[in-house]
């Protein structure tokens, strides 16, 4: 096999993320239901919050925590409490703490396609949040590049793809989320690997589509060495 460039997402590919954001979200919702509403508005209108805050603030536990802060003030009106915007502040603080879990076969799975292949983590977020994850992950020294950005679109992939000098044909990103991961990269003329992932944000879901590369489902991360 040539040697390939291999582009690896990092939240919920290499190591658990979105479920501490689902289970911190869970405890919000609780702690406002007394306020009448069902656990399903109280979901939206978060989700609406935080598709606004993202496009002015970007990704990352603070933006969450400015967005769960604004759905407690907007669905509390008057009634918001200063306690309770200290819990929700509290719930944010644990969550940025929460060291990284990672998937079942990474460190392994990494070791042998470093050997093969080129490595580099591509990660979208809040870029020193990021970098602390990658950091306390210990996975660093399988990557010979990681590169953090604001969003991971077409013309970011295809940016990418200059700027490491990476040949189409022998590229690669694994990941995920079809929105970030999957349709960008086979819109800049890649192909990818999709690994879905059952607790997947819910503001990462898209139809797959179609692109000038090829495209491969796996099931576990630890796959990839049956592959590449």
């Amino acid at each position: 096999m040539p040697r390939l460039t291999l582009l690896i997402d990092a939240d919920d590919t290499l190591w658990e993320n979105n479920v501490f954001f689902e289970e911190t979200i869970e405890e919000f919702i609780t702690l406002v239901e007394p306020l009448g509403y069902s656990r399903e508005y109280a979901r939206r209108i978060l989700n609406e919050t935080e598709r606004l805050n993202i496009r002015q603030h970007g990704y990352g536990v603070k933006c969450f925590g400015r967005s769960l802060n604004e759905t407690y003030r907007k669905l509390a009106g008057q009634m918001a409490q200063a306690r309770t915007i200290t819990h929700v502040e509290g719930l944010c603080t644990k969550l940025e703490q929460t060291p990284p879990r990672l998937m079942d076969g990474v460190p392994e799975t990494l070791e042998y396609l470093n050997t093969r292949h080129r490595l580099i983590l591509f990660t979208k977020g809040h870029a020193a949040e990021q970098a602390a994850k990658v950091e306390r992950s210990g996975l660093q020294r399988f990557f010979a590049a990681i590169e953090i950005v604001h969003e991971k679109d077409a013309p970011t992939y295809a940016g990418l793809v200059k700027q490491h000098r990476i040949v189409k044909t022998h590229g690669w990103m694994v990941g995920n989320s079809p929105r970030s991961d999957i349709n960008p990269a086979l819109q800049a003329g890649l192909s990818a690997v999709f690994i879905p992932h059952h607790n997947t944000w819910e503001l990462e879901h898209e139809a797959l589509q179609s692109g000038v590369g090829r495209l491969l489902v796996l099931s576990q991360f630890a796959q990839l060495r049956e592959h590449f």
